[in-house]
């Protein structure tokens, strides 16, 4: 991909082609339906932010026991593919396009939410309560998953691949980040196995890497991405040696010609940015930690996101607070603040559909932008 600091010029990505170089980062929202199927709000959220280079939409889990929270999205069965494809839909008709995030919890669930206990790599509960659908609850001690268990989930990531193709996607991203199942593999404190998928380095890396292979060989590799958080805390992972860890978690995906890497709040003066940048072949999709969410602040760390080496930029909450996040960059306007009270748990069209967009005239002066409602 060629380097520009230009995030509002055309981008490629395999076989799409970009509008902007602006991605809008997967965010897990609550508004599905109990069993996991996309809703009418999500058909209005999405095609509201079709304008971005890329979506990638919220993760959904592959199977049953895979669901972290209450009405979280999921593409195990036809009916959520169904619903799915209501929102790829939406999106495509407004000129936009799509990948989907494949989640699997592991730890990250609780039986009062799924009626299943949670598996994991080891028996290690979360360090914190987890919201379930009968309020904050204890974590529940996972079961460490045996080999069936390991195959049979490998083998949903392919499937939950092959439905979201089917649902209108233009490929998926695998979720290896943010302390979910495929992070909890790669971590000293959370995978205590003694078998092929613990104890050393490559070994803790093997079940992601087949995770991501499977998915690969299901849809086409050019359809695949994955998500990393290198030196994560979130959901209490802890990794003794990120530089180490994540030089094996190139090996064995730089080999696959995959369509990007999407490292989760990287900060581009850090080494081990640096270092995936540099070992890195493919497309690489950063993702700046941002504490300031104005308009210059959002503009400056894309730029400097650019000019460190990321081919794309995901942006999070400047998404999803707005709905026009191109237009209002590309018109230097102002930004609306995110309503952290309606970011979870709570449902609804608030703090969810009803974000401003700008109404744009031409070429417009500055004073000539004025808000108007979406929903």
């Amino acid at each position: 991909m060629t380097r520009t600091t230009d995030f509002l010029s055309p981008a490629r990505l395999g076989r799409l082609t970009l509008p902007n170089h602006l991605v809008m980062a997967p965010l897990t929202r609550n508004r599905a339906e109990a069993d996991g199927t996309p809703t009418d709000l999500m058909v209005t959220h999405y095609a509201q932010r079709a304008s971005a280079g890329l979506i990638i939409a919220e993760g959904s889990t592959p199977n049953p026991v895979g669901q972290t929270y209450p009405d979280i999205t999921a593409i195990h069965t036809d009916r959520h593919a169904a619903g799915w494809r209501r929102v790829t839909d939406a999106v495509r008709a407004a000129g936009g396009r799509m990948f989907l995030q494949l989640q699997h919890g592991g730890r990250v669930s609780h039986p009062a939410t799924t009626g299943l206990t949670p598996l994991a790599p080891s028996p290690v509960p979360l360090p914190e309560t987890i919201f379930t659908s009968q309020g904050h609850r204890q974590a529940a001690v996972p079961r460490a998953m045996t080999m069936d268990d390991i195959r049979a989930t490998i083998a949903d990531f392919a499937a939950a691949a092959h439905r979201a193709v089917d649902a209108g996607f233009e490929g998926v991203e695998v979720h290896s980040a943010n302390g979910m199942l495929l992070h909890q593999f790669l971590a000293d404190n959370t995978n205590r196995r003694t078998d092929g998928y613990g104890g050393s380095v490559g070994r803790r890396v093997r079940f992601m890497a087949e995770v991501t292979e499977a998915v690969a060989d299901a849809i086409g590799a050019d359809r695949v991405g994955v998500r990393i958080s290198p030196a994560s805390t979130v959901n209490g992972v802890l990794e003794e040696d990120t530089d180490g860890l994540y030089a094996h978690v190139l090996d064995r995906l730089k080999g696959l010609d995959l369509a990007y890497l999407h490292l989760v709040r990287s900060d581009p003066v850090t080494g081990w940015y640096r270092r995936i940048r540099a070992d890195w072949p493919g497309v690489l999709i950063g993702n700046p930690d941002l504490t300031d969410l104005s308009t210059q602040a959002v503009a400056r760390a894309t730029r400097d996101m650019l000019t460190a080496g990321a081919d794309l930029v995901a942006l999070g909450r400047p998404f999803l607070a707005n709905p026009d996040l191109v237009a209002r960059l590309r018109f230097e306007a102002p930004l609306n603040p995110v309503r952290d009270r309606y970011f979870m748990y709570v449902g609804g069209a608030a703090g969810y559909n009803d974000y401003p967009a700008l109404a744009i005239q031409s070429e417009p002066p500055s004073n000539a932008l004025t808000a108007l409602p979406t929903s």
